[in-house]
This record gives C-alpha cells, sequence and structure tokens, in this order.
C-alpha cells in the first residue's frame, strides 16, 4: 500500500462517492422504475411510527417532504440537494415499501388526424346546424 502524496489524492477523490452509495445501500435503479422529473410523489396513508423508524435518515426526509402533498422528483431532489439519481433511487425503494404513491406524467398526445376531426366536425354541424 503506497504512503504518498499520490495515496492521499486518491482518497480524496473518492471520498465524496462513498456517502451517495451508503446512501442508496448500493442499490440501482431499477429497470422497471422509470421516474421522469414531472412526475409527482406523494406519502401514502399514514402506516405508524414503526415504518418511519427503519427509513434512512435520507428516505425519511423525502417521506417528510412529500407528506403534505405532491412534489415532482425534481423539486424533491431540489429540497434535500441530492443528485437526480439517488433520489429516483430512493423514491423506487420508497415505492417498492409502499410507502408512496407515484402518479407517472400524462404521455404526450399522439398527433391526430385532421381529416377525421373535419368529417366529424362537418357531420355534427350537418345534424345540428351551426
Amino acid at each position: 500500500m503506497p504512503d504518498g502524496p499520490e495515496h492521499d489524492e486518491e482518497l480524496e477523490l473518492t471520498s465524496p462517492l462513498v456517502p451517495l452509495f451508503v446512501i442508496t445501500n448500493g442499490r440501482a435503479l431499477p429497470p422497471d422504475h422509470e421516474y421522469e422529473h414531472t412526475t409527482l410523489v406523494t406519502a401514502a396513508a399514514e402506516d405508524g411510527p414503526g415504518a418511519a423508524h427503519t427509513l434512512s435518515p435520507e428516505a425519511g426526509q423525502v417521506m417528510d417532504l412529500v407528506a403534505d402533498g405532491f412534489l415532482s422528483v425534481a423539486e424533491v431532489a431540489g429540497h434535500t440537494h441530492l443528485p437526480l439519481g439517488i433520489v429516483r433511487i430512493l423514491l423506487a425503494q420508497l415505492e417498492e415499501d409502499g410507502l408512496i404513491l407515484v402518479r407517472r406524467p400524462i404521455p404526450r398526445a399522439e398527433r391526430v388526424d385532421r381529416e377525421l376531426v373535419s368529417a366529424v366536425l362537418e357531420g355534427l354541424k350537418n345534424r345540428f346546424g351551426a
């Protein structure tokens, strides 16, 4: 094990990453959990104080934030000062435990067929007069 300035620099570069790894317990975001910036989250029905004692401090902070209503994933990340990826992993963990409810954003509407809409409008005009 080298004991020189190179070894000390290596420790400094990796030390900020360790807390983020610890916060997520080494977990990665499961593939079936996609949280966009605008996904809304809120706390589920009260599970009693027992559930809060088993949460990490960061997960508890997230639960406190979403206890009063819906917040977007981006807002949760902003309030907690945690990276968006870490917040997504925490939210996936909380959702799996049934502690939060997630409202995914409504997908953008597909382009409508203008001819079909025009035909419907023309039919309504003929039927009801306009």
